[in-house]
């Protein structure tokens, strides 16, 4: 009985050092009105993509220097509202705890998310003035779930989970590349409003 007593001791100890060295003060909620921006700008993508019959083709499209605006004008809106509601909700749960936002497990977080995001953002810009705008969607899955896994090992597991299942939706864009911008509504938005809304269920955020 001690014997058992004392595994189980070891075990908790070990999940707490764990958990200490690691970003867990994720906000549900931002994953959800994440959820919610990326399906309102995938909506209004797709009415303005429909213009271009060869749009999803892999085929190079040709784009005006306009068009280009519009589609980067409407991705920044994007990454800044969601990134944006990201970081308040998130702050306002670690405040909660009497946690910064900025400690040196969230710093880890985020340089390991950083370099996939980069890398890929750069290649879906590369791609878009070179005309490939059919891969662009199911790129930025992909590398937002290599993104999320990396980040995996210093903050949640249900991360890695994320990333995995993002990873496989954008490969899966890809191969039926006629409905890329559906998998990256599916991706972005349905995965992180269901991602959200488990993580406040599980971890009451």
């Amino acid at each position: 009985m001690n014997q058992q007593k004392y595994i189980q001791d070891i075990k908790e100890i070990r999940e707490m050092m764990n958990r200490s060295g690691r970003f867990i003060s994720l906000s549900g909620i931002s994953g959800v009105v994440a959820g919610i921006i990326a399906l309102v700008s995938a909506f209004l993508a797709y009415h303005y993509i429909y213009l271009y019959d060869d749009y999803y083709s892999f085929n190079m499209v040709y784009l005006s220097p306009e068009s280009i605006r519009d589609i980067f004008l409407l991705a920044l809106i994007t990454l800044v509202l969601s990134v944006g509601s990201v970081i308040i909700l998130t702050h306002q749960t670690r405040k909660k705890k009497g946690q910064h936002l900025l400690n040196k497990h969230a710093k880890r977080v985020l340089i390991n998310l950083s370099i996939p995001l980069f890398t890929g953002g750069l290649l879906c810009i590369i791609l878009i003035f070179n005309g490939f705008i059919g891969v662009v969607a199911p790129l930025t899955l992909i590398f937002y779930g290599l993104a999320l896994v990396n980040a995996s090992n210093y903050t949640l597991d249900d991360i890695r989970s994320l990333g995995i299942i993002e990873i496989i939706l954008g490969l899966s864009g890809l191969y039926f590349i006629s409905y890329g911008l559906i998998f990256w509504a599916v991706g972005f938005g349905l995965v992180h409003i269901v991602y959200g809304l488990v993580m406040r269920l599980k971890y009451v955020s």
